[in-house]
């Protein structure tokens, strides 16, 4: 019997969430979400504080159960994935071992999975080679982020899931923990990733997904969610202009004002440019640029007050 355009699409996804729900009493985590990922995507789960992110990750890893709908993995349930080492996780939570070495752990971990990677290639692929004899409870969090990495990497899994993996990282190590992760997605694996910082996902992700209260409430390209935002925004050093002559401008929607140095939001960025330049005619250092991720962040993911 030829199999129905759903179960098709589920057998060739990477990750197949469809009608999840899971609620917690009167408080709906998630609320019917439906998200395919293909393999091969690097996916950004973006939204505020309780929109659903850890409880949508905890259900895909298995760790839940959904109170309604489906998950699949490469066309498995969570468990068979996770038991066959296709899915490596890093949580921000997860517990090291204070009285193991990083290499210790490393491989202690790898001794669970049929097709793991050497411990060396973890090492070299983290950059932990140099922690490697180092125990647990002398890791910084920043290190301890990397050995979290370490341990997910070492299975070699097809997809990856990370919740906030650079939290307590410095520049440095961020930049080398990309580094690695471009060296991983490069050979055409798939990894789904929280994060809180909105410059990665619009540096590393194919694709975000924003949710809101239990919902998706965008999906797409970083380019197609940023002009979701609409509008632009007018940067102009504005020497002597007050706040509410600036929101005055045609366009304009909200303002920024911090010493001499102004933000404008606008709808319109053509007249905005005309009238402020007509009005401030000293005004210097002035960019207009296209809406951000940032932007389209707090435009999809803040909630409105209902009316009353």
């Amino acid at each position: 019997m030829r199999k129905n355009v759903a179960d098709e699409v589920s057998a060739g996804a990477a990750v197949h969430l469809a009608g999840l729900r899971k609620h917690y009493g009167e408080v709906r985590a998630v609320d019917g979400v439906d998200l395919t990922i293909a393999p091969g995507e690097v996916v950004a789960l973006l939204g505020p504080n309780g929109a659903g992110k850890s409880t949508t990750v905890d259900m895909l890893l298995g760790l839940s159960t959904p109170d309604s709908g489906t998950v699949t993995v490469f066309g498995r349930s969570p468990a068979d994935a996770v038991a066959d080492g296709a899915i490596g996780a890093m949580l921000q939570g997860a517990t090291l071992l204070d009285d193991a070495t990083v290499a210790e752990m490393i491989a202690m971990v790898g001794s669970l999975h049929r097709n793991a990677m050497p411990a060396g290639e973890v090492l070299r692929r983290c950059g932990l080679t140099e922690l490697a004899g180092r125990r647990g409870s002398k890791l910084s969090g920043g290190q301890k982020q990397r050995v979290r990495f370490a341990i997910a990497l070492v299975s070699d899994p097809d997809l990856l899931v990370l919740d906030e993996p650079t939290a307590a990282m410095d520049v440095g190590a961020r930049r080398e923990f990309w580094r690695s992760m471009r060296e991983y997605t490069d050979t055409g694996r798939t990894v789904l990733f929280a994060t809180h910082y909105l410059e990665e996902a619009e540096e590393f992700a194919d694709r975000v997904v924003f949710l809101r209260s239990g919902r998706i409430v965008a999906d797409g390209t970083v380019a197609t969610v940023r002009a979701l935002a609409g509008g632009r925004t007018v940067r102009a050093v504005v020497p002597g202009a007050g706040e509410p002559e600036l929101l005055a401008l045609p366009g304009v929607t909200a303002v920024d004002l911090r010493a001499d140095r102004a933000t404008l939001s606008s709808d319109d960025s053509d007249r905005t440019l005309r009238a402020l330049l007509s009005r401030y005619g000293h005004a210097y250092d002035i960019e207009v640029a296209a809406a951000g991720l940032e932007d389209a962040f707090l435009s999809l993911t803040t909630e409105t007050e209902p009316a009353r």
